[in-house]
């Protein structure tokens, strides 16, 4: 029997919709993942800026599989900087695992730490990537000159690149990776929990709780209120739509929470917009069952797992041009795409669908149904392949 490849993962932080991926490699039993988390932040409470509260998620994250916490030896540790994560035992844990996987980006120290134990030791090397443009989240002119210019060196150590969508793939390969280098991993979260928990939810119940009437029609923004994100468009969109029985829910946090409040008002739909702030995983799921469009407007968006979820939970969707997770949209069939900024477009959706209650519920169907083939299964299976692709090519 082939004995199973040892394979170090390196991961910035337990993130929910990434631990089912560890998980389902060791049921498969190809490989034998040591997942190196730089940081334990999401499984200890943190203070996370951009939803302006403190978190920690309320589901297993450390359960199911091998794992390390190797000393983050930052003077100022943290995500989101690139010297918050410097974890220099890495490169001996490299010494020990026949191929290397990395998960933290490279805008963090540990993954040049762990890129170059790899390539000193003649280990194969994958590196993930989840953007789908190389756009700068934070609109900076410098980076939209710098990056075209570095990206293909970066992307070039890896001798597998992994991508979360087929956005990310021509990415990639407009950055000159060869093609048979760069291997679609379909970003994918926890389904067979998303489908159980769903189940279980009493829409009904969660809908009364909201004060929203028998025959209203919820829309749903979850997520940082950012400015990424453009929580605002779908505001000014709903208010444009005016389809007479439509709610607005905001699932989430952050700083543009009373701008939103104030325009609301100031639009005149203040009494059908709600705000629950920021929503943990297992009352997400309620959020999500109990309204029947749900929205991600964002310009920067690299996949947007969040559709993902509410796709599992039974509702449509409709997301902009930008969002990576467009991949798994068909318009008209399970959800809508248009165009980043287009308010009028969007309003045009809203105008379209929430009258259409039977059109809605069958939309929300099929968006569920999508997903049996976009899985943790096809992911896993993908990065069995990868890491074969790689030991190839350094064999």
């Amino acid at each position: 029997m082939k004995a199973k490849q040892r394979v170090l993962i390196v991961v910035s932080h337990p993130v929910p919709y990434i631990i089912p991926l560890f998980r389902g490699m060791v049921e498969e039993g190809s490989l034998d993942p040591l997942v190196a988390y730089c940081s334990l932040q999401g499984v200890e409470s943190y203070q996370d800026p951009e939803f302006g509260t403190e978190i920690a998620w309320d589901v297993p994250m450390l359960e199911g599989y091998d794992w390390i916490n190797p000393p983050n030896v930052s003077p100022r540790p943290g995500i989101g900087r690139f010297w918050g994560l410097i974890n220099p035992q890495l490169m001996d844990l490299v010494d020990q695992v026949d191929g290397v996987m990395v998960y933290a980006g490279y805008a963090y120290a540990s993954f040049w730490l762990v890129a170059l134990a790899a390539k000193l030791k003649g280990k194969p090397f994958l590196f993930s990537t989840d953007a789908s443009s190389i756009a700068p989240r934070d609109r900076a002119p410098w980076k939209r000159w710098l990056k075209p210019l570095i990206l293909p060196w970066i992307f070039r150590l890896g001798d597998v690149i992994l991508v979360s969508s087929t956005y990310g793939k021509e990415m990639v390969e407009n950055l000159g990776i060869p093609p048979q280098r760069v291997v679609l991993t379909p970003s994918a979260t926890d389904n067979d929990w998303w489908l159980a928990q769903g189940a279980q939810v009493d829409r009904e119940a969660v809908r009364q709780a909201w004060g929203i009437p028998e025959d209203g029609v919820v829309v749903l923004c979850a997520g940082k209120l950012q400015y990424w994100k453009r929580p605002h468009d779908i505001l000014r969109a709903f208010a444009v739509a005016n389809v007479p029985g439509s709610y607005l829910i905001y699932a989430g946090d952050g700083g543009l929470r009373g701008e939103l409040e104030r325009e609301a008002q100031e639009l005149g739909v203040g009494d059908r917009v709600k705000f629950l702030g920021f929503v943990n995983q297992r009352e997400l799921v309620g959020v999500y069952r109990g309204a029947d469009l749900f929205c991600l407007c964002s310009e920067y968006e690299p996949f947007g797992v969040v559709v993902s979820e509410a796709m599992l939970c039974e509702t449509a969707v409709v997301v902009s041009d930008q969002v990576g997770a467009r991949e798994i949209v068909e318009s008209g069939v399970n959800g809508f795409v248009y165009p980043c900024g287009d308010i009028d477009a969007l309003a045009q959706v809203l105008r379209e669908i929430l009258p259409e209650r039977d059109r809605l519920q069958t939309m929300a169907k099929a968006a569920q149904k999508r997903l049996e083939t976009w899985s943790p299964r096809e992911n896993v299976a993908a990065q069995i392949q990868a890491v074969q692709l790689a030991q190839s090519i350094r064999n």
